[in-house]
């Protein structure tokens, strides 16, 4: 993994800790985000792709992977 993060997912009135994994990779140029519904999961990518694009980055022209662990909490990007 590239870098590692912690972030938090609410589940009623409280946060649930959320460990963000990234990695980059060669390959052919692709964004995947695993630990999500498939409708989520590609709302959230687009979000994502927005605001690095925002941010004043190129997204890179690379594999990149992020994981949203633990798969059994729900995370509602």
């Amino acid at each position: 993994m590239v870098a590692t993060d912690i972030s938090c997912a609410v589940q009623g009135l409280s946060g649930v800790p959320v460990t963000v994994e990234v990695d980059v990779a060669n390959g052919l140029p692709s964004f995947t985000i695993v630990g999500l519904t498939d409708r989520s999961s590609q709302e959230a990518r687009e979000r994502v792709r927005a605001a690095v694009r925002n941010a004043g980055f190129d997204f890179p022209a690379r594999r990149v992977t992020v994981n949203l662990a633990s798969a059994e909490v729900a995370k509602g990007l």
